[in-house]
Parts: structure tokens; C-alpha cells; sequence
């Protein structure tokens, strides 16, 4: 059953931010998979508050995506050493798109908690016309990872800017603070090596003026990365 209206005429919109790497994966993090078991209960519980608003259509958007993704994509982690082929949504269309890794892992994590609705993956340029293209209710499931120079043996190795960047992204996240999402310094986030900035930048112009009630589910960095969870519900 769809929620009325919010304040501002439009129905409710349910977000789920999740990171993205492949290592979310046990299969592809191997021994290190205890490391990620956190984030993915953190995942899970966002994507559970996601599904429970009964949305239509689940929206995926991911920093490594451009246009529109639907039936019949997919992708694959061959690349990361599994032999793991996740379809966006339904089966295997020969000829289909192929999905970037971001969209490949979001869904993947819709799989875990059982979804089997429609799904529609978009790049962050992309969001705001997929979005209001559809009809019925939507959600969203933000893809997306923070500084990858958090510490001395991350991939970018330690930027002191790093860690206070990720702070106020997850500050803008824990008080559903769209403006700051939308505001986020894009040629900062790109130095930093913060991939889901057009992400966040993307979900906080499409909720623009809207009241938000949010969640930080965790704010983690195990590998020199910042991996942020949140749930929000806007209406």
C-alpha cells in the first residue's frame, strides 16, 4: 500500500546509501570477509527500510554508471577473480548492457535481502530524469564509497583531508541533510578519491526541499576506505 503524500505534494521516497566494492562480496574478500560482515549487516538493515516502504520500481545508482540500465542487464566480478554473473533485474537478456561494478554489487545486495521487484539502474547524471520517468512508488539505493586516502595503506595512501571529508558526509547523512549532500565540493571529492560524491551530490539535488527523516547505520574505513550506510525516508 502505498504512503500518502508528503508535505510537498510528492509520495514519499525511500533511500538506502550503500558503499560499493566488490569486497562487500564473502566470495571475492575470501579471508577478509569478516572485515566487511559489519557493513553488510549495516547494508542490510538500510535496504530492509528501503523495501518495507513497498516500492515499485528500486532505483540503482552507481559513480561508475551512465544512462539506463533494466531488464535483461547485467554484470559480472570476473574481473575481481569469483566467477559471480548477477542480473539487474529478471534474467539474462543476450545483448543486454552490461552493468558496472557499482550496479553489479547493488544488486547483489538486493538479491541478499530477497527483492524480486523491478529494478532501473542510472548514473548519477542520469537520476533525476529515470526517477521522474516512472510511475508508481520508487526507491532509491545510493551506491556509492567515500575517501579512498583514509589511511597510510589505502589505495590514494593518507590525505589529513581525507577523514574530516568523510565526516561531513556522514554528518549530512545522519541529520538527512540533503542541501550539504547536493553541495558536496565535486574536484575535492575527486582529489580525495571519494567515488560515491556524484552519487550523493545526485540523490541530494533529486530531494531538494523535502523533509528527511535519516539514519547512519555506519561510518567505517577497514581498508584506508570510508564506507557509509544510511537509510532515509523523504517526504
Amino acid at each position: 500500500m502505498s504512503s500518502p503524500p508528503g508535505p510537498t505534494g510528492t509520495p514519499p521516497l525511500s533511500v538506502a546509501f550503500c558503499p560499493c566494492p566488490p569486497l562487500l562480496l564473502p566470495r571475492v574478500a575470501g579471508r577478509a570477509a569478516a572485515d566487511t560482515a559489519g557493513l553488510r549487516a549495516a547494508c542490510a538493515t538500510a535496504i530492509d527500510a528501503l523495501l518495507a516502504a513497498g516500492p515499485e520500481v528500486v532505483v540503482l545508482v552507481a559513480p561508475d554508471a551512465e544512462g539506463r540500465y533494466g531488464q535483461g542487464d547485467a554484470g559480472d566480478l570476473r574481473g575481481f577473480g569469483v566467477d559471480v554473473e548477477v542480473p539487474l533485474s529478471g534474467g539474462v537478456r543476450p545483448g543486454g548492457r552490461r552493468t558496472p561494478p557499482g550496479l553489479t554489487v547493488g544488486a547483489w545486495l538486493l538479491d541478499e535481502a530477497g527483492h524480486a521487484g523491478t529494478r532501473v539502474g542510472a548514473g548519477p547524471r542520469d537520476l533525476a530524469a529515470v526517477v521522474a520517468g516512472l510511475s508508481g512508488t520508487v526507491g532509491v539505493l545510493a551506491l556509492g564509497d567515500g575517501s579512498a586516502r583514509r589511511g597510510v595503506k589505502a589505495p590514494g595512501h593518507l590525505d589529513e583531508a581525507a577523514a574530516p571529508f568523510d565526516a561531513a558526509v556522514a554528518a549530512a547523512l545522519a541529520t538527512g541533510d540533503a542541501a550539504a549532500l547536493a553541495g558536496l565540493d565535486a574536484a575535492e571529492g575527486a582529489r580525495l578519491m571519494a567515488a560515491g560524491v556524484p552519487v550523493w551530490r545526485a540523490v541530494g539535488a533529486l530531494l531538494a526541499g523535502r523533509d528527511v527523516e535519516a539514519r547512519l547505520l555506519a561510518d567505517e574505513a577497514p581498508f584506508g576506505v570510508g564506507y557509509l550506510v544510511a537509510s532515509w525516508t523523504a517526504r
